[in-house]
């Protein structure tokens, strides 16, 4: 395997794609990314109507789980253009949340 898609694969470990799993599934695995597999950062990515499920995911994880010991570090929001299944352009909001080890 080449090193840049080795690069690229270990950056990917390290993020969390919410969607319409139960909620404690997303929490545990950015508990588990931080405990069992030692990330220093990880990112929690969500899109559309799953935004506020990623900022409660990432709450319960600084604030219940690994108090102390985590923060968040960066907030990136913004909008993706996509065509849907009717051919149109939509706008769909997405959220990035990096979280990481505290110094």
């Amino acid at each position: 395997m080449p090193e840049e898609q080795k690069r690229q694969h270990r950056e990917d470990d390290h993020i969390v794609y919410v969607g319409a799993k139960p909620f404690m599934a997303y929490v545990t695995g950015v508990v588990m990314q931080f405990t069992t597999q030692g990330a220093k950062e990880v990112v929690v990515k969500s899109r559309g109507k799953f935004i506020s499920k990623a900022v409660d995911i990432s709450e319960v994880a600084v604030k219940r789980f690994l108090v102390g010991q985590i923060e968040v570090k960066n907030v990136k929001i913004g909008s993706e253009e996509f065509i849907n299944n009717e051919g149109r352009k939509v706008n769909v909001s997405f959220i990035e949340i990096t979280l990481g080890m505290k110094q």
